[in-house]
């Protein structure tokens, strides 16, 4: 069962692949799985088991397979536009939603999952299968720059408290995105080579995404190229977004050890299965080698909803806040914050308008878990 329940993205995955070669309406069938994973995975009780799998082909397998559906489903919808030229205004945003949301999840996971391991074509493959989302050079300011900040507020993907997701994601973007290509700049210059050197990867990055246009072109024209840069520029949009549920409002000094606490954990069924245990990170940030069903569920955590619970109510911020959010972070606060972070917690409690809920009987002799 361990092995099995990873291939439920592609079966997800193998049905929007139907749906755009059904065409018509049936283009929504990708994006019509999100509020229904998100209202399944909402029922169901919290998975709190460790995987028991190894490491090795059958293991890796759900994860090159959805690495390479994800991709070749761009090539499908173009496919769809060039057979219905004349497809309806809505039909086209089912298919820019289908594809901006498949290139979300299980994408972003199993891209995550390459790019993290070692291995040459691993590596190649995780980085460049990034080309969906507009972002092949993601992994620079993920790995040197998040794994490094987590929960800091150097951290551009740590949302500080009081923040909605709309004011977190755009300045999200443009904020990884400058990060990463400053990063590889400072590493290339410390290599003796010009800042904007032809080895510097956003020239790598462009090169691919030309490559990729230029595939889609040659199916279905300048329809296809449009179709499939209205889901990418979504799914670029959507993949900072969920950032925003895994990190919201933590806090650690700079100087700081990381600590499995520093993250939040999402563990119900389908948030674990479909992002290929990213929402099961607390051993990833301690660890960022580990594999994917190496992670092991938090048991010291503070219980989240499903992920999809959490972005549909992060859609409406008092919503996010005040029935999800402030109750976890009352909570981390008083029982797993250190009284140092306690002291930057009351700090943005009270630039973000929030109360004071801090027990102050908890300041003495606290020691937070790690």
């Amino acid at each position: 069962m361990d092995y099995t329940r990873y291939y439920i993205p592609i079966i997800v995955q193998l049905c929007a692949y139907a749906g755009f070669a059904a065409g018509g309406n049936w283009v929504f069938v990708g994006i019509a799985s999100l509020p229904l994973l998100g209202l399944i995975d909402s029922v169901l009780s919290n998975d709190m088991k460790p995987r028991t799998m190894r490491a090795g082909f059958m293991a890796d397998l759900p994860v090159w397979l959805s690495t390479f559906l994800a991709v070749g489903m761009y090539f499908m919808a173009a496919n769809w536009i060039a057979r219905e030229p004349n497809a309806t205004g809505l039909q086209i945003a089912g298919g820019v939603l289908s594809l901006a949301w498949m290139s979300v999840v299980p994408l972003v996971a199993s891209a995550h999952e390459l790019y993290h391991q070692r291995g040459k074509f691993r590596r190649f493959v995780g980085r460049y299968s990034q080309v969906c989302y507009l972002d092949c050079t993601r992994e620079i300011a993920h790995v040197t720059g998040h794994h490094l900040d987590v929960a800091t507020p150097d951290d551009g993907d740590t949302a500080a408290r009081g923040v909605s997701l709309y004011a977190f994601t755009g300045k999200a973007v443009i904020e990884s995105t400058k990060q990463a290509w400053r990063l590889e700049s400072d590493s290339l210059e410390k290599q003796g080579y010009g800042r904007w050197s032809f080895r510097h990867r956003l020239w790598k990055a462009v090169l691919a995404q030309l490559i990729m246009q230029s595939i889609v072109f040659a199916i279905g024209g300048w329809a296809a190229v449009a179709l499939v840069l209205g889901g990418m520029v979504g799914a670029r949009f959507w993949v900072e977004s969920f950032n925003y549920f895994q990190h919201y409002g933590l806090i650690r000094l700079k100087d700081g050890a990381i600590s499995r606490r520093h993250v939040w954990n999402h563990l119900k069924p389908l948030s674990r299965v479909m992002g290929f245990e990213i929402t099961n990170h607390a051993d990833h940030h301690t660890d960022s080698f580990a594999r994917f069903h190496e992670l092991r569920p938090d048991r010291q955590w503070i219980p989240m909803p499903s992920v999809f619970v959490c972005f549909f109510s992060a859609l409406i911020p008092p919503l996010w806040h005040n029935a999800i959010i402030k109750p976890a972070l009352k909570r981390w606060d008083n029982e797993m914050a250190t009284p140092e972070e306690r002291e930057l917690a009351k700090a943005q409690n009270k630039a973000a308008g929030w109360p004071d809920w801090f027990d102050q009987t908890s300041d003495s002799g606290h020691m937070a878990p790690v």
